[in-house]
């Protein structure tokens, strides 16, 4: 399950951000999850609940955003879902497509601290 360090590293990033911040703890962690990054949403939520123990994210939710995969037909400037597996054929002028506008993405989009007690 490559989810478990891929919710190691978020752990670690947002743990890095929010000591240069002054703050003890993080509330959340926002991230952006690709339909064609590899990575399953609900696993990677799993795994970030074992990776935040014993750290300031030890309280924290992990929000995903789920991004669809979307690709780009440039002869008919046609943008349309590719779906799983990917299919980057244009449904509009029956061409083939290279460009893919969504859908990898994998990245921390945000990061909400924790308020300070007392």
């Amino acid at each position: 399950m490559h989810e478990l360090s891929i919710a190691t590293a978020i752990v670690e990033q947002a743990d890095e951000a929010a000591r240069a911040h002054g703050a003890e703890a993080v509330a959340a962690v926002r991230v952006r999850v690709g339909e064609l990054s590899g990575v399953v949403p609900a696993a990677l939520m799993f795994a970030f609940e074992v990776a935040r123990d014993g750290t300031s994210l030890a309280a924290a939710d992990l929000v995903v955003e789920e991004v669809a995969a979307r690709a780009y037909c440039g002869p008919c400037a046609h943008e349309f879902p590719v779906g799983v597996p990917p299919f980057f054929w244009c449904p509009l002028c029956d061409r083939p497509c290279e460009g893919l506008r969504s859908g990898r993405e994998l990245e921390i989009t945000g990061l909400e601290l924790a308020e300070a007690a007392g």
